[in-house]
């Protein structure tokens, strides 16, 4: 303890300008922003709060730091304030200039380069202030360090006020860096608008991958002033918790592990549930790994070799039994996997795909050890989870057998199928189009009014499976679920390769009442939870139908909400008098009106749902699709008064 003392003070001293290492200029991040901050949409918005709060978790893991406040301004712009050293005032070596200048001014300018700074650093690309500097119109820093307040602005990027000291910490021992910025609208044009939700979830997720710090998030916009305070001591054992809330589970408390070995330290939660969906996330340094890679194969390898070692050992499997499968073992498991690594090497599409063998090893070698000594210490709850396996392992092998016919569009007879498919004649599955219409009535007008060669048509009767409280065989025995498969010829589960999609585009096609709604809702938590390369690749979206159609004479006018329609006609002469027609159901247009309306390429909307989409959603399809009934009731009670029209 002595030494780690030691090591910290040292640390502590030596955080100086010297370790400001300079890789690169500015010059290109106004020309090329989406190659810093990944586009200018809201996406790259944020990130630019992600980069200035990453400072912050970094003195955090430098033991340096337990309190980061985040401010969204009035005016949208953005405060970050931590405790920790507060950033270098003194000259860097080669810029000539103060550490504080350079790390505003420099692309790559940081401790996180090489310099000794910091021996984990958070962020995923590193570029850091100077980049949140070079697209923001306005940005200015304080610095509490040695007793007094240095001060520095810039606009778009370069020096406004030289860097000075303005004056006395109110104690001595005051440190801390306060950064305020005003992005760019110049940059962003989509929006320079906050989302507090997009803010509260990352923030919230950020204090549970860092126990004992605490994150407070304010909103001061006058429209909706809110004030969150995240703080889990028990880190991302809460986590598990979280993310469980509402569920049934089998052991109270989530299992956790935490161990470091050659310098990685590894953090494991998990917790079963009583349903069969599973969900596992991992983190590196704080950064969600959505593609996975080495620490979850060591995860994934240690749990089922663990949990087949004791089954064996203790005769629930028999020396001749199959092993549980990887996918046996995680059925209804939730857990959080997060490393923390000195040098992470990130690969994959969208590089967050963890590629250092070593933290495969480091995962598999602390986890493993103590969920065994878990087992060993808690029989009952160790049964109880072999035995889910096991029932998990019957349910895969029914569903091995039921989805034999789903591999291939020639697998099944078409004239067959319940959802009676009227295919499209093109076979170039990029122009190609699948629309799954509630109803008979709404599929034959649009079977008569749809264009043959890019659109196939599946009408589906009633309300499908409820995936979300069904097992494997359960789904792959639901006939409409297996002719949708079978049409879109991507195979299931293990088989499931999104590039032999035979359309490009999938269109939910429903009624805009709360029937209609119910399916949207089934359909696409069966898409999120089996189907989840379509969204992934784009490929799922949801048609708008109108709601109103307006007759005056010959004109015609096609209405989407209540709002409209009150402008509409308030515009309109008043005579003849409008004829208003309300479309409760698509079966209610001919093939003309919805092909007009819905359909056609050049009149239609289409909402495409995003990966972020389906994330963000999990938690409201495990609650409203789910068994508990109470989440369920709080929700409808909460939001019933939003409202506006409910068909009876």
């Amino acid at each position: 303890m002595a030494d780690e003392k030691e090591t910290k003070a040292e640390l502590a001293r030596e955080y100086d300008a010297s370790q400001i290492q300079v890789l690169e200029g500015l010059e290109a991040v106004r020309k090329r922003p989406g190659m810093y901050i990944g586009s200018t949409s809201s996406q790259g918005l944020h990130h630019l709060v992600w980069e200035i709060i990453d400072n912050g978790i970094d003195e955090a893991l430098a033991g340096f730091a337990d309190k980061i406040d985040v401010i969204v301004e009035k005016d949208n712009s953005i405060t970050v304030t931590d405790n920790g050293r507060g950033i270098p005032v003194d000259i860097q070596k080669k810029t000539g200039k103060p550490a504080l200048e350079t790390v505003f001014t420099v692309l790559h300018a940081g401790g996180k380069f090489g310099g000794g700074g910091y021996k984990v650093s958070g962020g995923l690309h590193g570029v850091g202030a100077s980049v949140v500097n070079a697209l923001s119109t306005e940005l200015d820093a304080r610095v509490m360090k040695d007793g007094k307040i240095y001060y520095i602005d810039f606009a778009l990027g370069k020096v406004k006020t030289p860097m000075k000291t303005i004056g006395d910490t109110e104690h001595p021992d005051d440190h801390g860096t306060i950064v305020h910025f005003v992005p760019d609208p110049d940059i962003f044009q989509e929006t320079t608008t906050y989302d507090i939700n997009i803010l509260k979830t990352r923030i919230r997720e950020l204090a549970f991958l860092n126990k004992g710090l605490r994150i407070t998030l304010k909103d001061m916009r006058p429209e909706k002033p809110t004030e969150d305070d995240f703080l889990y001591e028990g880190g991302i054992r809460h986590y598990v918790e979280y993310l469980n809330e509402g569920k049934e589970v089998i052991f109270p408390e989530p299992i956790y592990v935490e161990g470091v070995t050659k310098g990685i330290t590894v953090e494991v939660a998990m917790q079963y549930i009583e349903g069969y969906q599973s969900k596992l996330l991992t983190f590196t340094n704080n950064i969600h790994t959505y593609e996975g890679g080495t620490h979850e194969e060591g995860f994934k390898r240690a749990l089922t070799r663990v949990i087949n070692d004791y089954a064996k050992n203790n005769n629930i499997l028999k020396e001749n039994d199959d092993k549980l499968s990887g996918d046996d073992v995680r059925e209804g498991l939730t857990a959080v996997v997060s490393v923390k690594h000195p040098d992470p090497q990130f690969e994959g599409q969208t590089k967050t795909k963890l590629g250092n063998s070593d933290a495969r090893t480091a995962v598999n070698e602390v986890f493993a050890e103590t969920f065994n000594k878990f087992l060993l210490e808690n029989p009952k709850v160790a049964r109880q989870i072999v035995d889910k396996g096991i029932l998990a392992a019957k349910a895969r092998v029914a569903a091995k057998r039921a989805r034999e016919v789903t591999r291939k569009k020639s697998g099944l007879e078409l004239n067959n199928l319940p959802g009676k498919l009227a295919d499209n004649t093109s076979k170039d599955p990029s122009i190609s189009e699948l629309f799954i219409v509630e109803g008979d009535s709404a599929g034959g007008s649009a079977k008569s009014g749809r264009s043959r060669l890019t659109q196939a048509i599946l009408p589906i009767r009633g309300k499908i499976l409820n995936v979300e409280k069904a097992t494997l065989d359960r789904v792959l025995a639901n006939e409409e679920i297996r002719s949708l498969f079978t049409a879109l010829g991507t195979g299931f589960g293990e088989d499931f390769d999104v590039s032999k999609a035979n359309y490009h585009k999938l269109i939910i096609m429903t009624d805009a009442d709360v029937d209609g709604a119910h399916i949207r809702t089934l359909l696409l938590t069966l898409f999120y939870r089996y189907m989840r390369p379509m969204i992934d690749a784009g490929f799922v979206y949801i048609a708008q139908p109108p709601l109103y159609q307006v007759r005056q004479g010959k004109m015609i006018q096609y209405i989407d909400s209540d709002e409209e329609l009150e402008t509409v006609l308030g515009q309109l002469s008043p005579s003849p008098k409008p004829v208003i027609q309300r479309y409760k159901g698509l079966g209610e247009m001919d093939a003309e009106q919805l092909w007009e309306t819905t359909m056609n390429p050049e009149n239609r909307r289409l909402l495409r749902v995003s990966a972020e989409d389906a994330d963000a959603a999990s938690g409201d399809f495990e609650m409203l699709m789910g068994d508990k009934v109470e989440p369920r009731r709080k929700f409808i009670e909460e939001n019933a008064v939003f409202v506006k029209n409910l068909d009876i």
